[in-house]
């Protein structure tokens, strides 16, 4: 397999289609190596639009799906972003690349190594991935200028949303299969909040995360 001719099939015919158009986003795909944060066993399927395993029955989201989530956070040089799913590090770093700090955050030891391990790897040491449960955030380390869920949720918990600057934003893909949204929260006062429903796709859970009873009494 020619890898760049893959890496540039992959932007060209399954990303920039998907309304992802940042010129830095773009960028980083070309430059940050998506192969180098896949399963050895997987390595094939780097470029594909699918989702990839992980350790722990954890996923790898589809390339568009990571690369439209990264545009809608919209990271900035001066600001600090909260990652919760750090999966295999590739989105961590994409996300590095374009802030000043990243905290990822996992609940599998294994994915937390190797990300670790990716991120070394890849030269990215702007970056700090911690064994923790995503759902609880870092209180420690807020305020945070972005918060992204790697993974989708039934509804995004309100102790993330605290975390957050005013101004800041969270990205998270929320609801049930097989109607799940990209959903944008910015907090815009102390008390207050407005969410936007961007784009529809479905993923994998997060693991951790309350799934609210469906039943109705």
């Amino acid at each position: 397999m020619n890898i760049e001719q893959a890496r540039y099939n992959m932007i060209e015919q399954q990303i920039r289609p998907w309304n992802v158009l940042d010129p830095h986003v773009l960028e980083l795909l070309g430059s940050v190596k998506r192969e180098d944060f896949v399963p050895l066993a997987h390595k094939g399927l780097a470029f594909a639009d699918m989702e990839i395993p992980l350790p722990g029955g954890q996923a790898l989201l589809a390339p568009k799906v990571e690369a439209r989530l990264v545009q809608e956070v919209n990271a900035q040089r001066h600001e600090k972003v909260l990652q919760i799913g750090a999966g295999s590090g590739f989105v961590t770093a994409m996300l590095a690349h374009r802030s000043q700090r990243v905290i990822a955050l996992d609940s599998s030891a294994e994915l937390v190594q190797l990300a670790r391990a990716n991120l070394q790897k890849a030269g990215i040491f702007n970056a700090e991935v911690r064994q923790a449960e995503g759902c609880a955030g870092a209180p420690a380390d807020q305020p945070f200028d972005a918060i992204l869920l790697v993974g989708s949720v039934a509804q995004v918990p309100d102790a993330l949303l605290q975390q957050l600057k005013v101004g800041g934003r969270l990205v998270a893909i929320v609801g049930d299969e097989p109607m799940m949204y990209a959903t944008v929260t910015t907090r815009i006062g102390a008390n207050s909040f407005d969410s936007q429903q961007r784009w529809d796709t479905v993923a994998a859970r997060l693991k951790g995360f309350t799934e609210p009873s469906r039943f109705k009494f």
